[in-house]
């Protein structure tokens, strides 16, 4: 599997990251066969075979539109759109939950249903329209299995003295991966404050926040972490590349391994320049033939329930994740309360 790069969500927010092609973020009229995408990262892999690098290369085989890409954190992605408001550059935005819902809540997206997501659950997507899921992915942790072979089974192990300075967790209301961290902790301990009182015991072993989750898969790679946050799509699809690493997840109070669902989610961007092309790009993302490709290529999971994985990667992916029990969370509710949970969650931590 080719390394993804993270510069992350679940993200103070970093750099963006843009393609080397890219010349500039805005469409104008000189940019008729173009579009632009802002996205979360996980999806472009460096040595360029990675699911985007992929699916951009055929959409411009087929449509004869080329892909501006523009990458970072969740969080990032929806202030940059917001910010942009009133001079859209963006024609598509791909990011994590509850950022989807924050781009939607703020106006920022339009309604469009691409074609074949009528396949997709009706509680994955969005009820008006403004965005769908197109690759399946989930919250996970990893550890360096060089140095530990078992890992962690409950969150009170990571309280452990030897995970002194070997711990670290992407920042929540920043990241995608990070906020996930505090919505599968107040859901493992059974409320807010319970999670953030762990959180707080936590911080003795914490090496700090990070913008990036996906810094934090070649640190446990390399044994300078011994455990840290991720999702599945990411970390099982670097594995080749970093191969010291291995998924888990804790088991909160019920003695159960949780999860939940962090799929990569798209939306066309309201007043987008090209939105009819973009319109284009979001049915080729929702085809078959590229949901097949989530599995094969970006080491996720199709989101239409048409469309069944038997590749390699799926056989892998549905053995990770066999025994884990996975919890819808209210997104709705988690974006409305965001600020407060992530107020909660530095005042605990001090951060």
């Amino acid at each position: 599997m080719p390394r993804f790069h993270r510069p992350l969500t679940a993200p103070a927010l970093g750099a963006v990251v843009l393609a080397a092609t890219l010349t500039g973020c805005g469409g104008t009229s000189a940019d008729a066969d173009e579009i632009t995408v802002y996205s979360a990262d996980g999806l472009k892999a460096e040595d360029g075979s990675g699911f985007y690098d992929t699916v951009f290369k055929e959409f411009r085989e087929k449509t004869g539109i080329k892909v501006k890409y523009v990458e970072g954190g969740s969080g990032e992605m929806v202030q940059r759109l917001a910010r942009e408001k009133s001079r859209t550059k963006a024609d598509v935005i791909v990011t994590l939950p509850p950022f989807i819902q924050q781009a939607d809540g703020k106006g920022l997206l339009a309604a469009y249903r691409p074609a074949g997501s009528d396949q997709v659950p009706a509680g994955d997507r969005s009820a008006t329209g403004t965005w769908t899921p197109v690759v399946g992915n989930y919250l996970c942790f990893i550890h360096n299995t060089r140095e530990l072979k078992d890992p962690p089974k409950t969150w009170d192990d990571l309280l452990d003295g030897r995970f002194k300075g070997k711990v670290q967790y992407s920042t929540p209301g920043v990241a995608g991966d990070g906020t996930a961290v505090l919505v599968k902790a107040v859901h493992d301990f059974g409320g807010k404050d319970a999670a953030m009182a762990y959180l707080k015991k936590l911080q003795k072993n914490n090496v700090g926040p990070s913008s990036s989750t996906g810094q934090l898969a070649p640190k446990t790679d390399k044994g300078e972490l011994l455990v840290a946050n991720g999702d599945v799509q990411m970390n099982y699809a670097n594995m080749k590349s970093m191969p010291h690493q291995g998924i888990f997840f804790p088991a909160g109070s019920s003695g159960k391994r949780t999860t939940l669902a962090l799929p990569y989610a798209a939306g066309l961007v309201k007043n987008a320049p090209h939105a009819d092309r973009a319109k284009k790009f979001l049915d080729f993302l929702l085809s078959e033939e590229v949901q097949r490709q989530a599995s094969s290529v970006a080491g996720g999971f199709p989101v239409r329930t048409d469309v069944k994985a038997t590749d390699k990667n799926a056989i892998a992916l549905a053995e990770i994740m066999q025994g884990v029990e996975i919890f819808r969370p209210d997104w709705a509710e988690i974006d409305k309360n965001l600020a407060s949970y992530v107020d909660a969650w530095k005042s605990a931590t001090g951060s």
